[in-house]
């Protein structure tokens, strides 16, 4: 079974991102606005990512991961913010009591390493949620000049800008980035860990399925 342990944002706060990101979508020139956004349902904050694991493990993987919940205190986050992880992974990045959720990170990453979950090279000490991914090659053609070999124009601004700020020059992670630098959604309680089951490709649009297997409440 692939999984991971995730906080889930309540639904008023994905309604707002839903709102602030509707609104990008609708900004873009042209229907294929060269992103494949992640469906609603799979929002979420990743606090360790487990890998395949056999089924047999899943139950002392849980009982650890409920005393680290019950070891950890409910605290406030917030969506805040947003960025691009190499040109293509969009994400919304988070405020409030941003330690305690790295911190909580940590100590689910460790138990997974206790039940045998390979070494998850990536840092979790910036907690986000994934919105979309753009599609290679969907920045779109220079208008009115030739490009350079670098991909720029002779003498103008750099990539995937224009002197006149022009959005349909810019390619979607830009207008992604621009449209929710400054971006903050509703606080909410982190009062739960979750324990989440992963089947790729078998979710809506082709992307992933998630599914509980168990949730932990924070605190004693």
């Amino acid at each position: 079974m692939r999984l991971f342990a995730a906080v889930w944002p309540p639904d008023d706060v994905l309604d707002h991102l839903d709102l602030a990101l509707a609104v990008v979508r609708r900004g873009s020139p042209s229907q294929d606005d060269g992103v494949r956004w992640s469906a609603r349902e799979t929002w979420h904050l990743t606090a360790a990512f487990y890998g395949t694991l056999p089924d047999a493990v899943t139950d002392a993987l849980g009982a650890d991961l409920a005393q680290v919940a019950a070891e950890a205190e409910p605290f406030d986050l917030q969506l805040r913010g947003a960025g691009v992880f190499a040109h293509r992974t969009l994400w919304v990045g988070t405020g409030g009591d941003v330690a305690t959720m790295a911190g909580l990170a940590t100590a689910a990453r460790a138990v997974g390493e206790a039940h045998g979950a390979p070494s998850d090279p990536r840092v979790r000490h910036r907690p986000h949620l994934t919105v979309g991914r753009a599609r290679p090659g969907a920045r779109p053609p220079r208008r009115g000049s030739r490009a350079t070999a670098s991909g720029g124009r002779a003498g103008g601004p750099g990539p995937g800008r224009t002197r006149g700020g022009d959005p349909r020059e810019l390619d979607p992670a830009e207008v992604f980035e621009q449209a929710l630098a400054v971006y903050e959604g509703p606080t909410w309680r982190v009062d739960a860990l979750a324990l989440v089951a992963s089947r790729p490709g078998e979710g809506r649009g082709g992307g992933p399925l998630y599914a509980t297997v168990a949730t932990y409440a924070l605190g004693r």
